[in-house]
């Protein structure tokens, strides 16, 4: 045997995973993702495993990870419990043969049983005992599910009384497999994406936690822990106890991965409390006391998305556009660094891409106008602009229906905290960026005054945290924000 393979052998004996190491070097990141392949770096699966051997109760006579890669969950789990029985989940026939490879010099491999295929597919036997569910559901997102695997996760979601989105993601799908394969007794602690905490198609998920699943704890890595290296995503780890839900949920931020020992630690807050709140990522986090004098944003502007245009490589202006009437090009912020850039206000356009805003009645036009309309039309039929979902949907599939421009601007989604500008130019804009419209008359001055309150005050906390620190503001969100009702006289005159 070489010296080589002797050193990867000491190495899986003293636990480390070569095999893995060497498989997220050489594989790209693009055909690992298209597999939900994140491996989890050992000092998170040394606090899940941790907190499995901590759990009150008898230890588990079976151990289930369904994701398994090439087994880093297993190989620590199979020492910690040294009887039980350790079954794997893998679709991916390398990881399967690394994972064998690992158990096979670790000396595990008598009591290993690999399931070569979907999660969703497993079944599992019944024993006397309990089974521990320990692992990271690989994190795929919906465009990349197969249409029948949607279908089963809608219906099985059903069984339950739940209602499912297409939207949600493969670790939720796992999530719902779980629920399906738990008995009272069982118990489970998994690392996901962190998104589900607050998105529409994570209330499945957030449902589960609260009923079949029984929640236990959450502990959520903070965005810049970086909890998986290289690979941008984000972190919460759930532990569940089937059957056996405690009265309160354990919530924790937590700021490292450093950190995150014990996942005994954290808040407990009532399940009455958890149960009745539409965003978990609140309960995470410090609570911000709401100032006297302030008001939801919402009380004094409507916020709206910008425009969807279905189709932006045709309904940005570009060369096929160059036909078109003026008036029918509007300057639009198109990209959110238009608004970074911008600083408190947005005086002038003439940086600005246009977008393209037909009347939904060609019959108003001059010969000469629809002449170049329909040149230009017929190219967007050969893009395929009119098959498009949005476009199908609107009265004349041509006309995006652009909104009146917004006297301030602010960014959708960024790593850092929203940009609100003064839309003094008058730009229109599309769905990277929201208005916000006053529901009462406003003048310049004041407008400016809420515009440097807010780039003063808002950071990233109000908002959806996902993969490495990027940060989504939904307009409910900015219309939850809290401004002043009236301006100190200081703040006036500095205006």
């Amino acid at each position: 045997m070489s010296r080589e393979l002797r050193a990867i052998g000491a190495a899986i004996s003293g636990g480390l995973d070569p095999l893995g190491t060497e498989f997220l070097r050489l594989r790209s990141s693009d055909i690992r993702r298209a597999l939900g392949a994140i491996y989890t770096p050992p000092h998170i699966v040394e606090a899940m495993v941790e907190w499995a051997a901590a759990e009150p109760g008898p230890p588990p006579s079976r151990i289930v990870d369904p994701g398994s890669g090439s087994g880093r969950f297993l190989m620590l789990a199979s020492r910690v419990f040294p009887e039980a029985q350790l079954i794997a989940a893998e679709i991916d026939p390398l990881a399967v043969q690394m994972l064998r490879a690992n158990a096979a010099v670790a000396g595990f491999a008598d009591r290993l049983a690999v399931h070569a295929g979907d999660y969703r597919t497993l079944e599992l036997t019944p024993i006397e005992g309990r089974t521990l569910f320990i692992g990271n559901p690989p994190y795929v997102r919906h465009h990349q599910i197969r249409p029948e695997a949607k279908t089963w996760f809608a219906a099985t979601a059903r069984r339950y009384g739940l209602r499912a989105s297409k939207l949600a993601g493969l670790h939720i799908h796992f999530f719902l497999r779980t629920r399906e394969l738990v008995r009272p007794g069982d118990f489970g602690v998994f690392i996901t994406a962190s998104e589900w905490l607050d998105v529409n198609y994570g209330s499945v998920l957030r449902q589960l936690l609260a009923d079949g699943l029984g929640g236990v704890a959450l502990h959520m890595l903070e965005p810049s822990s970086n909890p998986f290296g290289d690979t941008m995503t984000t972190g919460t780890i759930a532990c569940f106890r089937a059957g056996d839900r405690p009265r309160t949920l354990t919530v924790r931020s937590v700021a490292s991965v450093d950190s995150l020992k014990p996942l005994t630690a954290g808040k407990p807050i009532p399940w009455s409390v958890v149960a009745s709140t539409d965003r978990w990522s609140g309960l995470l986090r410090p609570v911000r006391m709401h100032q006297a004098g302030t008001a939801e944003l919402g009380e004094l502007f409507r916020v709206h998305r910008g425009q969807v245009t279905g189709c932006n490589a045709v309904w940005i202006s570009g060369p096929e556009a160059r036909r078109l009437p003026d008036r029918f090009l509007f300057p639009a912020i198109t990209r959110a660094a238009e608004l970074f850039a911008a600083g408190e206000i947005l005086a002038k356009t003439n940086h600005l891409r246009r977008v393209i805003d037909l009347p939904a009645d060609l019959s108003m036009l001059t010969d000469h106008e629809r002449l170049a309309i329909d040149a230009f039309l017929d190219w967007a039929k050969q893009c395929q602009a009119h098959e498009a979902y949005v476009a199908r949907n609107r009265s004349a599939w041509w006309s995006v229906g652009l909104r009146k421009p917004a006297p301030i601007l602010c960014t959708y989604m960024a790593r850092q905290a929203p940009a609100f500008v003064c839309n003094v130019a008058g730009a229109r804009n599309v769905n990277i960026s929201h208005g916000l419209y006053p529901r009462e008359p406003m003048d310049d001055i004041m407008l400016g005054q809420f515009v440097r309150y807010l780039r003063r005050t808002v950071g990233t906390a109000e908002g959806r945290t996902y993969a490495a620190g990027l940060v989504k503001y939904e307009p409910s969100e900015v219309a939850r924000l809290r401004i002043p009702i009236v301006f100190e006289p200081a703040e006036r005159e500095a205006a």
